[in-house]
């Protein structure tokens, strides 16, 4: 999630109300798709679903608390892309790698039954108090099962027959590898892994670029499309999302 600062809407968009007063509020303070124009992107999230309160109040004090980290909430759009993914694969069992404070949790969690379950993994107490706050205003905290500490070493903890329908890595990209292939053998057959900032914001593909979270996504492209045990595809979402589907 960590990257450029998020698109602000267009004055003429705002005036030709091309989006409700939620969906305005959360596209002004979170993650556009990078790929189009503002105005297209206004459109794009006026015409999917509504984004209702508890999203748009949670985006708002995020950005409100943390006004340099807003590019790590994902988008509406992706919201609502990840709540129906989760409803229709029948998702039950869920885990999240970074977690911050709630948004995507919140969305996944909404697309899995009542006693469906979310692992949420994250390393900070004081972002997650607030997605704490906020999956209990969204009725979703009786799913969701937080744990702190460095996800790689609660992946392992795990037990090696533990099966997950939909998993999303969205933490420190120089740990996605390593996060990838705890995850990969603890998917049941069909399971589907979303993995967040896999276009850098188009630093990817700038040999200038040589940090070391540009170099960590870099890497985990090649290693995860060598990696037979799955099909994917990178998609123009956000900041680029990995879809990836576990092979029967």
């Amino acid at each position: 999630m960590r990257g450029l600062p998020p698109r602000r809407r267009s004055g003429a968009a705002r005036a030709a109300g091309t989006a409700g007063p939620g969906a305005a509020r959360v596209a002004d303070v979170t993650r556009a798709s990078e790929s189009l124009p503002p105005e297209l992107h206004d459109y794009l999230v006026a015409h999917g679903a509504p984004v209702d309160p508890v999203l748009a109040d949670l985006a708002a004090e995020t950005a409100r608390l943390y006004p340099d980290l807003t590019t790590m909430q994902i988008g509406p759009e992706q919201g609502t892309f990840m709540t129906l993914l989760a409803r229709i694969g029948g998702a039950r069992d869920v885990v999240e790698v970074g977690t911050f404070t709630g948004y995507s949790a919140i969305c996944m969690a909404r697309g899995i039954p009542e006693d469906g379950t979310l692992l949420a993994l994250d390393v900070s107490e004081e972002w997650t108090a607030l997605a704490r706050r906020y999956w209990e205003r969204a009725g979703i905290a009786h799913k969701v099962r937080l744990r702190l500490g460095p996800a790689l070493d609660t992946l392992r903890e795990l037990p090696e027959d533990r099966r997950f329908d939909l998993a999303f890595i969205d933490a420190d990209k120089e740990g996605y590898i390593g996060y990838w292939e705890e995850l990969v053998p603890r998917m049941r057959p069909g399971g589907v892994l979303l993995v967040d900032n896999t276009l850098s914001h188009g630093r990817v593909v700038d040999p200038a670029e040589t940090s070391a979270p540009v170099q960590g996504i870099r890497d985990f492209n090649d290693h995860a499309l060598a990696d037979e045990r799955v099909e994917l595809v990178l998609l123009p979402v956000g900041d680029g999302l990995t879809m990836a589907r576990k092979r029967d």
